[in-house]
């Protein structure tokens, strides 16, 4: 064939639409949908204009809640202890013996010294226990058979409930405790 006309080929096929086309990877990128919007809500306000461009959005994180602790259930209400009206920082246990006191509270009760290192008072009721044999100090606060308290500010050993420690010296429990009967209150 002539170059002429091979040129009116291409020419024809071109006109056509028949030629072979090129693959765009634009192409490929899903046309926009336009929905209707709501009609503002305050008539002084303008619909923006189409500009046929492209809307793109960031997508941003949500914004991090705020929970408070017992909604999330790892921190249970605190009960505080107070030694003849000093309050004391303690540990408590988590067993069911702590949530019984706990929910005895707010309570006094009237300790008596014994045997020169720890301070015993009774609660006025049994409350779930699960003694163990055991060899306490200074600061330890168990429950003795069921229905009484005990502080120690020395040590000794013998079948108890561990309920918390006392989270201070030995000297500063021997302050609170070795000088006579005291009242504790828990709240």
């Amino acid at each position: 064939m002539k170059p002429i006309g091979l040129a009116m080929i291409v020419l024809l096929l071109l006109l056509s639409g028949c030629a072979a086309q090129t693959h765009n990877p634009a192409d490929d990128q899903p046309m926009p949908v336009q929905t209707e919007r709501a009609a503002p809500a305050d008539a002084s306000e303008e619909e923006p204009q189409q500009t046929g461009a492209v809307e793109t959005f960031e997508k941003t994180e949500p914004a991090e809640e705020t929970i408070s602790e017992t909604e999330k259930g790892e921190v249970e209400d605190t009960m505080h202890l107070l030694i003849g009206g000093t309050k004391v920082p303690v540990t408590w246990e988590s067993n069911a013996s702590v949530e019984a006191l706990r929910e005895l509270c707010p309570v006094t009760i009237q300790m008596s010294m014994y045997g020169g290192f720890e301070q015993v008072g009774s609660i006025g009721q049994s409350i779930p226990r699960n003694d163990t044999q055991i060899t306490t100090s200074y600061g330890d606060i168990v429950l003795y058979s069921g229905n009484q308290i005990v502080i120690f500010y020395g040590s000794n050993s013998w079948a108890y409930t561990r309920l918390g420690h006392i989270d201070l010296t030995q000297q500063e429990m021997s302050d609170l405790l070795g000088k006579g009967d005291v009242a504790i209150t828990l709240e």
